[in-house]
């Protein structure tokens, strides 16, 4: 296994133990900052193993299905947990949430057509919105200024949620053609 894999690995590791330190009563404001932390160091991970892939030309199959995948469940999970936290309004998640089940249910009917459909920039600005979005929610910092950037990074990463959805849709419509 690759160093890419490795990393991509890591993230899905690291889920269970941002869940359980973001959610754990026993730890009070300080396990929030400890689910930050690992939050920030799995999403790194995912910044990391697609740069290191493509430089030294190490992608693999293994990657390119499980690399989403991991993006998918650190986000999911911190959504869910967010909704439990009531930091988060249920029907955002879910819009956010249907989306990557949109997107996962396109790119398998691609993968059966011998087609892989790349990640687009509007894909990548979603996801890294959606991460800040998620830290700064999950820090929850009672300064007004604080508060206010977590309402504007909820709604732009809802924004470019339905953006990315649309523009994958459009770009990637003769993928649904091929079924008829």
């Amino acid at each position: 296994m690759n160093l890419p894999n490795k990393l991509t690995m890591l993230r899905v590791l690291l889920i269970p133990f941002f869940v359980f330190f973001l959610l754990a009563p026993a730890f009070s404001d300080n396990g929030k900052y400890i689910a930050t932390g690992i939050f920030i160091i799995a999403s790194l991970t995912d910044l990391f193993d697609g740069k290191i892939a493509r430089k030294y030309n190490l992608v693999t199959n293994f990657g390119k299905f499980m690399d989403p995948l991991a993006d998918k469940l650190l986000v999911c999970s911190a959504l869910i947990c967010l909704v439990d936290m009531k930091k988060l309004e249920a029907w955002i998640a879910i819009v956010i949430i249907a989306r990557e089940f949109i997107i996962s249910g396109f790119r398998l009917i691609a993968a059966e057509h011998q087609i892989v459909i790349a990640a687009s920039y509007w894909g990548k600005f979603k996801t890294t919105f959606q991460m800040l979005m998620i830290i700064v929610l999950i820090l929850d910092l009672a300064h007004p200024a604080f508060q206010t950037l977590g309402v504007a990074l909820t709604y732009l990463s809802l924004a470019l949620t339905v953006i990315s959805l649309a523009d994958y849709l459009y770009k990637n419509n003769g993928v649904l053609k091929e079924q008829n």
